[in-house]
Formats: C-alpha cells, structure tokens, sequence
C-alpha cells in the first residue's frame, strides 16, 4: 500500500501542477524555468566537490585530515573573492572573537600581501614590533619556525596572534638594507594613542602648534580604534582654545578600523550632510548623516594628508570632508579600501565566514572599494584636490612613515623646520593653507 502511495501522489502532483500552469503568466513560467536550471547547475557543481573530495580522501598518497580538507576548500572558495574575505575555524574563533573586541594582542603589526610576498603595511609604534627595529615594508619569512611563502593574510595573522606574555621569533629582512634579522618577541596587548601632535609638551600632552605665529596645528590619526573619538575631540578642544585659525589632519597610512569611529570623527569637522552610505546586493541601504554642530570654529581651514596606504575609515573621513569643500586634499590617491565585511556564524556558532557583503559610497555616491580589475581612471578611493596630487618616490614614502612612527609624533627633536623641509607633501599643505582665503 505504501509502494502504492508515492506514484498516485507523483501523479496528483503533476495533474495539479498541469492545472496550475494553465493560469502562470509567461514571464513566471521563465523564472520557474531559471530556477530550475540554477538548481541543476548547482547539482552539478555540489556534485564535482564531493567526487574531488572522495577522490583526495580515498586515493592521496597518505591519509589527509577530512575536516582540514574541507576547511581548506572553503578557504579556497573566498581566497578568489577578495582579500577581505575570510573563513574562520573552530580552532580560531575565539582569538576572531578578541579581535572584533578591539583587544589588540600580538607584536603590533599588520601585514599585507604584495605579489603573494607578506610585508609589514603597519608597525605601531612602541610595540614590541618597534621596539625591535621591524619597520612598515620589511618582508617576513618565517614565525616559530613556519615559511609564510604561500600563506594567505589571515594565516600569517593566526601564527602571529597569541597569549599575552607568549614569544614569539620572526625572521624578515629589513626594506633599506636588505639585511636579513631573526628577532625574538613577547606579545603584548597593544594600547597606544592613536592620535598625536607635533611633539610632546613639557607637561606630557601634545604640542599642536606646527607653525605658532601663524596660528597653524598639526594632528595626526594614526588608527581609528574605539578610543580615537574621545582622543580626537579632546585634541580638538584644546586646538580651539588655543585660537588656531588652521589645522593640518594627517591621515598618511592610517589603515582604517572601525567604521563608526570615522563617522563620529566627521561629524565633529561637519555641521549637516551625508558622510557616507553602504549598499550591497543583500543588505538594505544604510545612510550616516552629521549632527548639526561643529566643535571646531566653522571659520577654521582645514587640510587633510592622505597617500597611498590611507585606506577605509580614513577614506570614508577625507572623502566626507572633500565632497562637503570642508577641506582641501593633499598628497598621493588612497589605498581604495570600502567594503564591508559581515561575520556569519556557521556550525551552530563554532566557526564563522567573514564576507563582504556591501560596499561604502561618498556623500556625492561615487564608489570608494577599489575591485582587483580595476585601473587607475575608474572611479575608487579619494584623490587629491586639483593640483594637490603630490607622489612620492618609494624611498622617500618609505623614510617618511619611518620618521613619522618612529616619533609618535612630527618630530621628537624640535627642529620642526627640518621636518617639513623633508616632507613635500606637508609643504605643499603649508602652502595651501596660505593660499586659503580668511572665512
């Protein structure tokens, strides 16, 4: 009876099926016909990863591990999407976990892939890192032991996290020399400020004032990490009562961070308007506008450094303040950085996919993300003002950044004048505010 059961209602099925299909308009009958066809592509693409599954499981010539063997496909999969994409395993969930706590643990470095080649894009100063002369484009070679050759990003970034108080040794090559070091670590929890001035001041702040009988200040915003807001609107509000009429933002290699700590940034220098959308395939549109109000004095000139390394919420700031003429752009094109990463929690919650999902506009809606096919006319990143666009030979960049982390500030020695005298970007800063008409 039961053998008998599933024919008549195969049949039922279809005769209701008929009858309906009778009423379907043409254009549902080509979505059910795509629909249709999708499903059986995807059959036989689920079908081609499980027979190369089974043929790795059954016949490598020794006996893989099944569970790394799917991570390492999954892995794959996102490896071709973008380099922000990512897949984390149950084993590194919890350190992802930290991470999206802002609890910085490690050596105090981020590395970046350059023709597959891992080099240090970051090295904060006074950490662990720094303190042993790693220095941002020193390649890396191997951690404890493993040759980061044909590792991706986050791979290299597991063999670096760790315990605080945990060693860790590293071995690369320095970018100037070319000379080969082998240095051993402790990891620490990486507290630094993120915003800083010229030079300290006698009473342990910082010193704004760049040029003082000209009323000019300088800020730098290295990161923008949870405590950058409160740094920066403290630095405001003693750059405001000292009367500056002009201030210099830089925003040079300032890789990004949190997203929501570059719109709170922007709505202290904005008094109304748009400071950035994010709209993806999937996601509903999302919309950040400013608060009226300013804490800064709305007659303040503004400047804003960037180069090539700027990138996300350091473009999401410049671009904000460049679309709303809050400020004039100086320097080289950013890095192209506006994509937005969710984390989806798989496995019931034991391991997680970082994918992105969106993308970050400016207030004019031009596209920030630069995608891997993209060239130098279309339209990614932020770009210097008219006749602002100052490039910098490799050599010169490179020794620049290291002036600038090596201080944590413009200059540790006082000789201001000697600082911007090697830095042609912050002369032509220099030269723009001179140029700006009084407000």
């Amino acid at each position: 009876m039961k053998r008998l059961l599933v024919p008549v209602l195969c049949t039922t099925m279809c005769l209701l099926g008929f009858s309906l299909a009778s009423v379907i308009s043409a254009p549902l009958e080509d979505e059910k016909s795509e629909r249709k066809s999708r499903a059986r592509e995807d059959f036989e693409l689920m079908r081609l990863f499980a027979e190369v599954y089974e043929q790795i499981d059954s016949r490598y010539v020794r006996e893989v591990d099944r569970r790394e063997l799917v991570d390492n496909a999954v892995r794959g999969m996102l490896k071709g999407l973008d380099p922000y994409s990512s897949w984390i395993p149950p084993q590194d969930l919890d350190r992802f976990e930290q991470y999206l706590g802002q609890e910085f643990i490690g050596i105090g470095i981020q590395i970046q892939l350059d023709d597959d080649v891992p080099k240090v894009q970051v090295a904060l100063p006074g950490s662990p890192a720094w303190r042993s002369g790693i220095r941002p484009g020193d390649t890396l070679t191997f951690v404890d032991g493993t040759a980061l050759k044909a590792l991706d990003r986050e791979q290299i970034a597991d063999l670096i996290r760790g315990p605080v108080g945990q060693e860790i040794e590293v071995v690369g090559r320095h970018a100037e020399t070319d000379e080969t070091y082998t240095v051993k670590l402790t990891r620490e929890k990486i507290q630094l400020e993120t915003v800083t001035g010229v030079r300290r001041s006698d009473e342990g702040g910082w010193d704004w004032f760049l040029k003082p009988a000209e009323k000019v200040t300088y800020l730098r915003l290295s990161h923008f990490s949870r405590n950058s807001v409160d740094e920066f609107r403290g630095a405001l509000q003693q750059i405001s009562d000292l009367q500056a009429e002009s201030l210099i933002i830089d925003l040079r290699s300032n890789p990004g961070g949190l997203i929501e700590a570059a719109v709170e940034t922007a709505d202290m220098l904005l008094d109304t308007g748009r400071i950035v959308s994010m709209k993806g395939r999937a996601v509903s549109e999302r919309v950040w506008d400013a608060n009226k109000g300013m804490e800064i004095p709305a007659e303040m000139k503004l400047v804003v450094l960037i180069d090539r390394q700027s990138a996300s919420a350091s473009e999401i700031l410049s671009a904000a303040l460049q679309d709303h003429d809050r400020a004039v752009i100086v320097g080289e094109r950013s890095f192209g950085k506006g994509s937005v990463q969710n984390v989806v929690k798989m496995e019931g919650g034991r391991s997680a996919l970082k994918l992105t999902t969106a993308r970050y506009f400016r207030p004019s809606g031009v596209n920030i993300h630069r995608f891997p096919d993209a060239d130098d006319d279309d339209e990614w990143g932020v770009r210097p003002d008219m006749e602002q666009d100052v490039h910098l030979a490799d050599d010169i960049w490179q020794e620049l950044r290291r002036d600038r982390d090596g201080h944590q500030g413009l200059s540790s020695a006082g000789d201001v004048a000697a600082v911007i005298a090697r830095d042609p970007q912050l002369q032509r800063a220099l030269e723009c505010i001179n140029a700006m008409p009084q407000k």
